[in-house]
């Protein structure tokens, strides 16, 4: 395994205040989970996630995020593009000249097909259930093919009771389909250790607009609302300055909502399908301890890349 570290001295956290859904809760953060004398708060490790969490101590994450492989059966790729000018090409560029579009190939990606997918996740998950913490969620991304079968699987680990929310993540980009209506939405489902003792910091969530501003007066239009379970949000902007050249990298707003409100200052932000490493960016962003996991070498690249100021 690789590990890329970052010494810090070591300090003692302090006494923090866990939400329950009424009233809040505190607690003193219990010694698992702490770092040790020499060891790293922030940590990247290249590896298999199954291998890697069975060294983990129990209960030391207080917000585990996991996007694993969606199972579509394809490789997962980077789609790189390139213009060259051509005077019969489809696009119009400076001055009128014109320019065609060409697709370039590229290295960067995985597979994303598993003969049984659930038997691949099942033991991660119940690894993922000993090293969360008691007042910690789980976050896990996934989408239509497999959503269901996953929801069954994970009522079994951490009991129906646990399944907070099915957070619909919706966006409106990509080819549209003719033949029924576009899948334009992924789901999360967050789950708890405990089914009422929790982290959830409303108030430091982001604001959005009212869809009819107008029927709720100038005071809360300009305020705006808290979202709901439905996350309208846009893909990462493939020329914006956030793409890393990733695949099926995650927004940061995405990332940072549920890292803001169901975390507090210092806990540890587990990823261990960390990808593009968009949870340790909005981990460190706001003051969270974060360990990310890959066992993909272009992942780590990537996040070394992406996340050197933090280590």
């Amino acid at each position: 395994m690789d590990f890329t570290m970052k010494d810090k001295a070591t300090g003692a956290r302090t006494s923090q205040t866990r939400t329950k859904t009424v009233p809040a809760k505190t607690r003193s953060t219990p010694a698992t989970g702490r770092r040790k004398q020499g060891q790293s708060d922030e940590r990247i490790v290249h590896g298999d996630n199954l291998d890697v969490l069975r060294t983990m101590p129990a209960e030391s994450a207080q917000l585990i995020y996991i996007d694993p492989p969606f199972n579509t059966g394809t490789t997962q790729k980077r789609q790189r593009m390139r213009t060259v000018r051509d005077a019969a090409g489809d696009r119009t560029g400076f001055g009128g000249a014109r320019y065609r579009t060409e697709r370039v190939a590229s290295g960067n990606g995985y597979a994303d097909d598993f003969d049984d997918f659930l038997a691949f996740l099942e033991p991660r998950l119940r690894e993922a259930y000993r090293v969360l913490s008691t007042e910690g969620s789980l976050f896990f991304h996934i989408d239509y093919r497999e959503v269901h079968y996953c929801k069954v699987m994970l009522d079994g680990i951490f009991g129906r009771e646990c399944f907070q929310n099915e957070i619909i993540w919706a966006y409106d980009y990509g080819a549209r389909s003719k033949k029924r209506w576009p899948a334009k939405h992924d789901t999360i489902l967050w789950y708890t250790k405990d089914p009422k003792l929790y982290t959830f910091n409303l108030e430091e969530c982001d604001r959005i607009a009212y869809m009819a501003p107008t029927l709720v007066g100038a005071v809360k239009a300009a305020r705006g609302k808290t979202p709901t379970d439905v996350w309208w949000h846009t893909i990462v902007s493939p020329t914006g300055k956030e793409k890393t050249g990733y695949p099926t990298q995650k927004p940061l707003g995405v990332m940072e909502r549920i890292v803001k409100v169901h975390s507090n200052a210092g806990d540890m932000v587990l990823d261990f399908f960390a990808g593009s490493g968009s949870t340790a960016e909005a981990a460190a962003k706001h003051g969270r301890r974060w360990m990310m996991i890959d066992a993909n070498k272009e992942a780590i690249v990537v996040m070394k890349r992406r996340l050197a100021k933090w280590l």
